[in-house]
């Protein structure tokens, strides 16, 4: 775990991963807010609050008796969602920085491409 975030946002990012890389796969039973407090060592209601976030965004449903699983579908949106943050975060601010500087989209390109062979 990590200080510099909230451990509820952290316990939604764990699930996530897990979901992304298959070892948590759509319909399967997620973790209980139990089992992850008693893993993490935290409060069950922190445990709670991460895995509501889930369930907020449809990544997570609840199953009434059984506990949560993870959405049909929720590969691919988490997938998208993360596409869409990662332009936000690095291709936007590069692109701006870019036109600054005086280089097109397509010197752009290049220097990716250049630099990806490394």
């Amino acid at each position: 775990m990590d200080d510099s975030r909230a451990l509820f946002v952290q316990i939604a990012e764990q699930i996530e991963s897990s979901i992304l890389d298959g070892t948590l796969p759509e319909g399967e039973r997620a973790p209980s807010t139990n089992e992850l407090a008693a893993f993490h060592r935290i409060n069950p209601a922190t445990a709670a609050k991460g895995i509501n976030l889930l369930v907020d965004r449809g990544i997570l449903i609840k199953r009434r008796g059984l506990g949560m699983f993870v959405a049909e579908g929720a590969p691919e949106s988490l997938r998208s969602e993360r596409r869409q943050r990662f332009a936000e975060t690095y291709l936007d601010p590069m692109l701006t920085e870019a036109h600054a500087v005086g280089l097109s989209a397509s010197e752009v390109m290049e220097m990716i491409r250049t630099r990806g062979h490394r």
